[in-house]
């Protein structure tokens, strides 16, 4: 089972990106892949990154400025590139929303949400799971916005979390 994690390096007026941080202090398991992406709309970045891995399982996490974590469970296609004008379409003739289709639950103090905004966050998971869907593999893919003045220690032991719990979910289901 290959679980891919990635996550985003600096951006705007933050120096230091707290999934950057996540990343770099997991341990390293067997077949645990992990990127860090420069903060851009780059559709291929994405793409490449999973031909590259080949993962059954993604988890992606976003840096926010909410007040606790939260699993999103949709990306929207829409985008903001700038400040001014309007957000545009990620893709002109794609689906509104797209779900994401990782279960994981990480106990009652991790939020839920159905907004990942329009920017980069948002748009890796809509570029990613369109891509999953026409690619037509069997991948699941969560995301996870994490505040950024969390504890990294805390922000590390949750997706340590995540991703056993999809461990020993994929063992039971290949035991079945």
């Amino acid at each position: 089972m290959r679980v891919l994690v990635y996550g985003f390096g600096p951006y705007r007026e933050f120096r230091n990106n707290i999934t950057e941080t996540i990343i770099k202090a997991l341990s390293p398991l067997p077949g645990l892949r992990t990127a860090v992406f420069p903060v851009r709309f780059n559709r291929q970045q994405f793409i490449d990154v999973l031909e590259l891995h080949k993962p059954d399982h993604v988890i992606g996490l976003g840096q926010c400025t909410r007040d606790r974590i939260e699993v999103e469970s949709r990306a929207i296609n829409r985008k903001q590139t700038s400040d001014m004008g309007p957000a545009k379409p990620i893709r002109k003739s794609g689906a509104e929303f797209l779900p994401t289709t990782l279960d994981i639950n990480l106990g009652p103090k991790v939020g839920h949400s159905d907004t990942a905004g329009d920017y980069v966050c948002n748009y890796s998971m809509y570029v990613m799971l369109e891509y999953i869907s026409r690619s037509g593999r069997d991948v699941r893919f969560g995301f996870l916005h994490i505040p950024h003045d969390i504890d990294s220690g805390k922000g590390t032991a949750l997706v340590t979390r995540a991703i056993a719990q999809i461990q020993l979910n994929s063992k039971r289901t290949s035991r079945k």
